[in-house]
């Protein structure tokens, strides 16, 4: 049995996208040759790797979704001899594939790709974005290389960058401005808390305290808890880290009990990176945590 590795690359852009057309856009090919790929592919493993359904469209058999597990690794394997060779030619290139939270990516990524790319201009950045949680399974599928992310980090080879705290935020003319902390189990259904990292967070906090909170209104993102808030709907509830990147007129008030979360760098395994990826991640550390071993 003889794997062509145009052929897995085909089959990972259509497993990714679930899309002929958009998997030929991507790799600048005809439908009929990406269709083509996969036939080719399925023939020489002796399976099939995809079904069509009339619902659902383009989906993944059980074999295909563990085949496509094993493909990203091939690609891995075959970017970290290109980039070792080039390495050793002092000339590194390829792409690095990062998972980051939007706060994250806004407070943290922008300063660290500038360098990035004047240390390294022929290695391709690949940014996708979503909650930790996401991150974390992106990196367990290695659709991503590095992920930046909050706690916990699980079994992830993990750096931490920094320390980071859950605040109120409240209007100006609110009836708790002079007050120099709130305490959560007094407003307990009048607060407003925004989904994507927090949660565990708070979660851990709360069981440690022994305390059950009900809140009166989740989100999606920090945005729209801060305009929720602005709009009287209740005391929001949210990171200072990613409150920070986003502009707003609201008072900030410390919370009892307090509650802590870590932002960090994570990867399956540092041993395990491209030379690229490892590259990258060294720099953040370089950046913002230079004392760490």
């Amino acid at each position: 049995m003889t794997i062509n590795l145009n052929q897995l690359d085909i089959f990972i852009h259509v497993a990714e996208t679930m899309n002929i057309t958009e998997s030929a856009r991507q790799l600048f090919i005809s439908q009929p040759a990406v269709s083509k790929g996969i036939r080719k592919l399925e023939e020489s493993l002796g399976i099939k790797l995809f079904i069509r359904d009339k619902h659902q469209g383009l989906l993944l058999t059980a074999a295909g979704e563990e085949m496509l597990l094993l493909a990203r690794q091939m690609k891995k394997l075959e970017q970290q001899m290109q980039q070792l060779a080039c390495e050793e030619n002092q000339l590194l290139r390829g792409k690095v594939r990062i998972g980051s939270f939007p706060a994250a990516t806004t407070n943290l990524l922008p300063e660290v790709i500038r360098l990035f790319r004047s240390r390294y201009p022929q290695i391709m950045i690949e940014l996708k974005e979503g909650t930790s949680q996401q991150i974390r399974e992106w990196l367990e599928q290695r659709v991503v290389e590095i992920g930046i992310l909050s706690s916990p980090f699980d079994h992830l080879d993990t750096h931490v960058l920094i320390h980071d705290r859950m605040v109120a935020i409240i209007p100006d003319d609110h009836p708790l401005i002079h007050q120099e902390s709130i305490a959560l189990e007094q407003y307990d259904g009048e607060l407003i808390f925004c989904t994507g990292g927090h949660e565990a967070a708070l979660l851990s906090a709360l069981q440690h305290n022994q305390m059950t909170m009900r809140e009166s209104l989740t989100v999606q993102s920090v945005e729209t808890l801060v305009h929720m808030t602005g709009q009287y709907l209740g005391i929001g509830i949210v990171s200072r880290f990613s409150l920070s990147s986003v502009r707003h007129s609201l008072t900030v008030k410390e919370i009892q009990p307090p509650v802590v979360r870590d932002i960090g760098i994570a990867a399956l395994s540092w041993n395990d990176m491209t030379p690229a990826a490892r590259q990258f991640a060294e720099l953040i550390r370089e950046m913002y945590c230079p004392n760490s071993p």
